[in-house]
């Protein structure tokens, strides 16, 4: 095994700033969104009054896939041995996206570089259909919130939605060019940033649609709250807004210092929805009360003056959801964990490249990553202690998902497969 890197925090790590929050969960001391001049995608909205926020919560579907390019070299030093029990390969290029679907965690659908979309079984790889239609990469794809849909969106802003058990396709849209795509977690409603600024929401099939006018810039990342009312979306400006989904309005705009110095990346909140952590390639991954920076990212020996906000990002983020834990995944390979109660930096675990993304699983202090040397990870948050790795791809990994019950991992990679972990661990 590779050696990996492993320490707490350091003593004088310093406090982080504090920013706007309130214990009423009301952020204060920011400047009102004013959405300015109608925009010409608005003459597309329609009243979405008939949909129902409301309807019983179900569990959350997918993590957004995201595309990163292939680091020069890195291929060779992967080879070794598979610890997968499914590959998946019939995706003739790249695949970036991956997930599965909520009710039975027995579907995945991946969507790669080959402009191609499957759904497939994860229990032994076999291909239920194929998203037809797409003309460019698909970089999104997901399940509803009860399994019945898929829907998948290539680069160029074509979104696809398809009923699973017939396997037809029930809605299409073109939107200006893709930056994200979700589905709401309790209703049939679809949610996309474009390149354009916009955000888009859209009730699937009969596609009433609403627009939430951002600034003139890409809508690079976003995150439906877990109460189903409202939406924050990461902007390429590095301003964050947070929208009210049925009244179509902004609630509240972080700008300045309260925002980022870069594009966003990444969004995410905890489970009540309470808190809110976004991540840029400035370096920093805030909170709605503080500004993370682990010692590592702020002086990096390898890099040299100048060279570190162009080499170094947050490009994933997550809650843990049984211990007021955070943790923060760096284009450097730095996943750094963080106490929420003390606001201090807990743990540094590193790895030998770059983390594409984190996930916590469910009910324990458990973190997974994968990265660009082609590797899953789980970490114990509690120690910064390596659990376990998994390893089988040849090329990095662009994104993954975790069962509901933590017992399978399903990984995208740029050697043009899919790949089924059965997770083992000494507690399970």
């Amino acid at each position: 095994m590779e050696s990996e890197s492993e320490s707490g925090a350091a003593a004088d790590t310093p406090p982080l700033e504090t920013l706007s929050f309130h214990g009423d969960e009301e952020i204060i001391e920011v400047v009102e969104l004013d959405p300015g001049p109608p925009d010409p995608a608005d003459d597309l909205a329609q009243e979405m009054e008939d949909v129902d926020f409301e309807e019983e919560e179900e569990e959350e579907g997918n993590e957004e896939g995201w595309v990163l390019e292939p680091q020069e070299g890195v291929v060779g030093s992967m080879e070794g041995p598979d610890d997968s029990e499914v590959t998946f390969a019939l995706h003739s290029a790249s695949v970036f996206c991956v997930s599965l679907d909520p009710k039975t965690n027995t579907l995945a659908v991946t969507g790669g570089e080959d402009d191609k979309a499957f759904v497939w079984r994860l229990s032994d790889g076999e291909l239920l259909f194929e998203c037809a239609g797409h003309k460019d990469s698909v970089t999104c794809a997901g399940f509803s919130h009860d399994s019945t849909l898929v829907a998948t969106g290539d680069m160029s802003g074509l979104l696809k939605v398809w009923q699973v058990d017939t396997k037809e396709e029930v809605w299409s849209f073109e939107a200006g060019d893709l930056e994200w795509m979700e589905w709401h977690p309790r209703a049939p409603v679809l949610l996309a940033g474009t390149a354009d600024g916009n955000t888009w929401m859209w009730k699937v099939p009969n596609g009433d649609c609403k627009t939430f006018q951002g600034p003139n810039c890409p809508a690079t990342c976003g995150r439906v709250l877990p109460d189903g009312k409202r939406a924050v979306v990461g902007y390429e400006d590095g301003t964050i807004r947070i929208w009210d989904l049925k009244q179509g309005s902004p609630i509240h705009v972080l700008k300045g210092t309260e925002g980022h110095q870069g594009p966003l990346t990444c969004v995410a909140a905890n489970q009540d929805g309470s808190l809110i952590l976004t991540g840029s390639v400035d370096c920093q991954a805030k909170l709605v009360v503080g500004v993370f920076r682990p010692e590592t990212v702020a002086s990096q020996p390898s890099l040299g003056e100048g060279e570190e906000s162009e080499s170094n990002s947050v490009e994933s983020l997550g809650f843990c959801s049984v211990m007021p834990l955070a943790a923060v995944g760096y284009l450097d390979g730095t996943l750094a964990i963080y106490d929420l109660a003390t606001q201090t930096l807990r743990h540094q675990c590193q790895h030998q490249s770059g983390i594409v993304q984190l996930l916590w699983e469910a009910g324990t202090a458990v973190v997974y990553t994968c990265s660009l040397d082609g590797i899953v990870r789980l970490w114990d948050a509690r120690t910064g202690r390596l659990l376990t790795d998994y390893r089988g791809h040849t090329a990095e990994i662009l994104d993954f998902a975790l069962s509901k019950d933590a017992s399978l991992v399903v990984t995208t990679s740029g050697d043009h497969k899919a790949k089924v972990f059965c997770v083992q661990r000494p507690d399970r």
